[in-house]
């Protein structure tokens, strides 16, 4: 049997391509000696010792909150937080881990709590699920469309019509695996923008996706020639991505319709001012 089928099945807390990742890092040991081979083949005899990451504490870390009952926890995300870890193995402080003690959704995953995401680079409004049936609830609705978000952005230069609606599909880019593009063969998706202000180099935007894409807004604003400031991916990298998820719109466990607001950072204003 290989390593690292091995590790995976006598150790299926983690996956076998974590255990793929530990391998190399050199936390597995063969007969007392490191191995980072993850596909070196076991005899009967082989003695495999592991020493897999320990769990970070994450329990001091907090993040702003917005509003929370027994069903939900709104939090104002902070550019540079992810919203969860990529793997079983949590190496930074994320919003799961934020939601971890609040809920039962998922509780035992990687995803405590998630019902929807933003970018790393993207701050603002992010909603969690305490509860199974309040996922179900909130889940059903960004499938449906029925909840609505409105999102501030800063871009390049300043669109050609100064409101319009994007109706462009999006697909995962052959070349960049990581990254998507506008493509005729691509999942649908729809932006409304209606341009706030333009500077001299800059303009404020507001933004209304009916879709949830990977990228979506960063995409479509690229393909119109105004990519968001700040996006090393598809624009020109800056001191931070100026998107920001202003507004979330959505129905709670007992139908009241209600609206979150975050903020829009003061320096998404200094941006269009050239200050």
């Amino acid at each position: 049997m290989r390593l690292d089928q091995y590790t995976a099945q006598f150790w299926p807390e983690y996956s076998r391509s974590s255990w793929q990742k530990f391998i190399k890092d050199g936390r597995v040991r063969v007969n007392g000696e490191v191995v980072t081979v993850p596909k070196q083949e076991l005899d009967e005899d082989d003695y495999v010792q592991v020493d897999p990451p320990k769990e970070n504490d994450y329990s001091e870390h907090t993040l702003p909150v917005l509003y929370e009952d027994d069903d939900v926890i709104v939090v104002d995300k902070p550019v540079g937080v992810l919203t969860h870890s990529k793997g079983e193995v949590n190496e930074e402080f994320t919003v799961a881990d934020f939601f971890k003690p609040k809920t039962t959704y998922h509780a035992d995953t990687n995803r405590p709590g998630i019902v929807h995401r933003l970018d790393r680079d993207t701050s603002g409004v992010l909603i969690g699920a305490k509860n199974e049936a309040t996922a179900s609830l909130l889940s059903r609705q960004f499938a449906d469309r029925k909840s609505k978000k409105t999102y501030i952005a800063v871009v390049d230069g300043a669109p050609k019509e100064p409101e319009a609606l994007i109706d462009l599909p999006i697909g995962r880019d052959p070349s960049k695996p990581s990254t998507f593009r506008v493509d005729s063969n691509g999942k649908s998706a729809q932006t409304a923008y209606r341009v706030l202000r333009s500077g001299a180099a800059y303009s404020l935007i507001e933004l209304k996706p009916t879709t949830g894409r990977t990228h979506q807004l960063r995409v479509h604003m690229k393909y119109i020639g105004t990519p968001i400031a700040g996006d090393s991916v598809y624009g020109k990298a800056a001191e931070r991505l100026y998107l920001h998820a202003h507004s979330l719109e959505v129905t709670l466990p007992g139908g009241k319709r209600t609206t979150f607001v975050s903020e829009v950072p003061t320096d998404f204003d200094k941006k269009v001012d050239g200050q």
